[in-house]
């Protein structure tokens, strides 16, 4: 039984410092990535700021509606298609 138990602990230490040379060799490989992913973080951040703040949708779809009246129509349905999207992306 200690035999057994000696076999795991030095197996599981083998795990571990593999994980851990993994878990480096992986920070080093994102290491360009890291200015992209962090303004796509900032971008989900605005998205979840306004789908809790719906009033903010609405006041931007007037907005444009009052400044562009002939290509609103386009741009909201273009709107609704992505909201849409949004929601059955969030629902899957």
């Amino acid at each position: 039984m200690n035999g057994e138990l000696a076999r795991l602990a030095e197996r599981r230490s083998q795990l571990v410092a593999r994980a851990a040379s993994q878990r480096i060799a992986l920070a080093h490989a994102m290491e360009p990535w890291r200015p992209r992913l962090a303004l796509v973080d900032q971008g989900i951040a605005v998205l979840r700021y306004i789908g809790r703040h719906p009033a903010l949708i609405v006041g931007a779809v007037l907005l444009f509606a009052v400044w562009r009246p002939r290509g609103a129509g386009r741009w909201l349905r273009r709107g609704w298609v992505v909201w849409q999207l949004g929601r059955s992306l969030r629902k899957s």
